[in-house]
């Protein structure tokens, strides 16, 4: 392992952070729980987390205000504080965003999600100050002030590679299933009660089966944010909610009703062969 995984896998095992990450989670939790922000907050429209894509904006911004700074000369100093200034305000929905999904997490990630917070806190400080200084005529200090944030953000970045690549946060769980392509048989029709919900198993993958007034809905049974087991879930005007964070999808389509999921719930072609109910995945 080199430095930098070993300081990350530390941050995973320091429970000392539990004391400021629980209680914050918690409050932005709250702050977060009505259903446009949180579906805006979540990127549920986009059918991927709004936080990555949003990040390209102010670390753009700032890393390109460097060389306009540093071999532009008088002439280029405009353009850098326009960028510098354009980081700042981009880095406010950015963090949102982020603060969002952080607060689903538990244990290492929100550990390492506190840090990776501090880290780009810090850097979007610098760079603020470095504005204000700017616009106090201290430009040589601004200068300074924003090479010091540009310093700061490569620690922030590592840290929200290892938060997606090595601990998997905001990774769709369904990724990787392998859904029949052919009609398979899951269950016999009549062990399938109206308003009965049914975890079965289409070919070594799990599916989960629902009646309603006649109709049967067979979206995954895995849900696509965090994992949880969707049996277990709470059925309301035909939706299906997920016990772990809240996530709420339509039986209909898999379609997100409510966040912290982004991405919609795979969903099988249904049939009734032979007194079995069959499914298979949509071509």
């Amino acid at each position: 392992m080199n430095i930098l995984q070993q300081v990350a896998r530390r941050l995973e095992r320091l429970e000392a952070l539990d004391k400021v990450a629980r209680p914050l989670a918690r409050t932005v939790g709250r702050a977060v729980r009505p259903r446009v922000v949180r579906n805006l907050l979540s990127g549920a429209d986009l059918g991927h987390p709004l936080h990555p894509m949003l990040t390209d904006l102010p670390i753009g911004a700032w890393v390109m205000s460097a060389p306009l700074d540093a071999a532009g000369g008088p002439a280029a100093e405009g353009a850098a504080d326009l960028l510098v200034t354009a980081g700042v305000v981009a880095a406010v929905p950015t963090a949102a965003a982020g603060l969002n999904d952080w607060s689903d997490t538990a244990g290492p990630e929100t550990r390492v999600g506190l840090v990776h917070a501090a880290v780009n806190t810090t850097a979007l400080s610098l760079y603020l100050a470095s504005v204000v200084a700017g616009a106090r005529g201290r430009r040589r200090g601004g200068q300074a002030l924003g090479l010091a944030g540009l310093g700061v953000l490569p620690g922030g970045g590592y840290l929200g590679g290892h938060l997606c690549f090595v601990l998997g946060v905001d990774v769709n769980r369904t990724a990787w299933e392998q859904r029949p392509s052919q009609w398979t048989p899951v269950l016999a029709d009549t062990e399938l009660a109206d308003g009965e919900l049914c975890r079965a198993d289409a070919g070594g993958v799990p599916v989960l089966l629902y009646r309603t007034d006649g109709t049967v809905y067979a979206p995954a049974s895995t849900c696509t944010h965090m994992g949880g087991p969707l049996q277990e879930d709470t059925i309301s005007d035909g939706c299906v909610t997920c016990p772990w964070p809240g996530s709420t999808f339509r039986f209909a389509d898999g379609s997100i009703v409510r966040s912290p999921a982004s991405t919609p719930e795979p969903c099988y072609q249904m049939r009734i062969q032979n007194g079995r109910i069959e499914v298979r995945a949509f071509t």
